[in-house]
C-alpha cells in the first residue's frame, strides 16, 4: 500500500514508525563497544509499551547481528546501525560548526525521536525549533518528560505537517527571520513529494537571514533501501512485506516497510544542491560512503548481501558580508 495525500500517523504507525526504527539503531549504537555517538535518550524514548508491536515489525524487518535472517527479512540491521551512527555523527557535527559560528535559533525539520535538545552540549540561551506532526511530537515529550529528562536548550514544538503552510506556525512559536538559523532535514525528503520538497526548500530560503546554514540528507537512488539485490540476470524477487497502511488507525499497523513509504518521482527527486546554489548559497556535498569510509564504518557487499544506503550529505550555507561560511567538520558531541 502506497501512500495517500494528506496521509497521517502517529508515532506507531507509517511514516511515524521509521523514527522508531532510526531511534533503535542509535540505541543499538549506543550499547555497542565502541560507539561513533551516544544518544542516551533513544532507548527511553523506544522502550514504552506502547510501541511493542512496533518494535517487533522493525526486528521482523531486518537480520540480527549474528546473522540470522527471516526468510522474509530485507535489511541488514548492523548496516543500518553503521549508516544512522554516521548520519548522526555528521549532522550533529553540524550543529557543532553552526554554534562556534555563533548561530543561536536552530530548526529540525520533522524532527521524530531527535533528542539532540537534549543530549548535545547547548548554550542555555540556544532556542530550538522541533517541527513534526503534533502526535509524533507530545509522544516524544511526554516520554522524555516521564523519564525525568530536561533539555539544554530552549525547545520549542511546533506540531504541524510540512506539507502544509507551516511558517506562520513557526514564527508564532517565537522563530525570529532576521537571526541567523542552522535548519536540519534528516531523514525526511525521501518521504516528500518533488513539489513539496521544492515548497519545503523555498520556506527555507525565504525565512532565512544572511549567516544561516542548512543541511539535508538526500537519496543519490531513492528506490530499493538497503534491499537485497540479486545478480545481473537473476530473476527478481518480490519483497514479501508491504508498507505500513496509512490509512489504518494509529496503532493498527501490522506491517513495516520504511523504503514503500517512500516517494519515487519519474523524474527523480529536486536537486538539492544545485537549488540551493541558485539561490546564492555556498553548498557542500559529501557521499555517505565516503564518510562512512572515514570512519571505519563501510563493508563491501556482494550480490548475495544487502547494500548500504545510497544517499549524501548537503550541507549549505547563505553567506553575508559580515559571515563566513563554516564547514561541518567532523566533531563529538561539541
Amino acid at each position: 500500500m502506497g501512500r495517500i495525500d494528506d496521509d497521517t500517523w502517529d508515532i506507531a504507525t507509517s511514516v511515524g514508525a521509521t523514527a522508531v526504527m532510526v531511534a533503535m539503531a542509535r540505541a543499538a549504537e549506543t550499547n555497542s563497544a565502541n560507539p561513533l555517538v551516544k544518544d542516551q535518550f533513544a532507548e527511553q524514548l523506544v522502550a514504552s509499551p506502547e510501541l511493542a508491536q512496533v518494535r517487533a515489525q522493525v526486528a521482523s524487518w531486518w537480520t540480527e547481528p549474528d546473522g540470522t535472517e527471516a526468510d522474509n527479512t530485507l535489511v541488514n540491521r548492523q548496516a543500518l546501525v553503521d549508516y544512522m551512527a554516521v548520519r548522526t555523527h555528521f549532522f550533529d557535527a553540524f550543529f557543532g560548526s553552526a554554534a562556534r559560528a555563533g548561530i543561536g535559533q536552530y530548526v529540525i525539520l520533522a524532527a521524530g525521536l531527535d533528542a539532540r535538545a537534549y543530549r548535545l552540549n547547548w548554550s542555555s540561551d540556544t532556542v530550538i525549533y522541533e517541527i513534526d506532526l503534533p502526535a509524533v511530537l507530545d509522544y516524544k515529550t511526554s516520554t522524555l518528560n516521564a523519564n525525568g529528562a530536561t533539555p539544554g536548550a530552549i525547545r520549542r514544538e511546533v506540531g504541524i505537517d510540512l506539507r502544509h503552510d507551516w511558517p506562520p506556525a513557526l514564527r508564532s512559536a517565537g522563530f525570529d527571520p532576521a537571526q541567523p538559523t542552522a535548519w536540519l532535514a534528516e531523514g525526511l525528503l525521501p518521504y516528500l513529494q518533488a513539489n513539496d520538497q521544492e515548497a519545503l526548500f523555498g520556506h527555507v530560503h525565504e525565512l532565512t537571514a544572511p549567516g544561516s546554514q542548512v543541511a539535508v540528507e538526500v537519496a543519490i537512488k531513492p528506490s530499493g533501501l538497503l534491499v537485497h539485490e540479486q545478480p545481473p540476470g537473476a530473476q527478481q524477487k518480490s519483497p514479501t512485506l508491504r508498507a505500513a497502511s496509512t490509512s489504518a488507525q494509529p496503532g493498527e499497523d501490522e506491517t513495516f516497510d520504511p523504503s514503500r513509504l517512500w516517494y519515487v518521482d519519474e523524474d527523480g527527486p529536486i536537486d538539492c544542491a544545485t537549488w540551493f546554489d541558485s539561490h546564492g548559497w555556498t553548498t557542500q556535498s559529501l557521499d555517505s560512503r565516503q564518510e562512512q569510509l572515514r570512519l571505519g564504518r563501510h563493508k563491501p557487499t556482494d550480490h548475495d548481501q544487502p547494500r548500504p544506503l545510497l544517499m549524501s550529505f548537503i550541507t549549505a550555507a547563505r553567506v553575508g558580508e559580515e559571515h563566513e561560511q563554516t564547514g561541518s567538520e567532523a566533531a563529538g558531541n561539541f
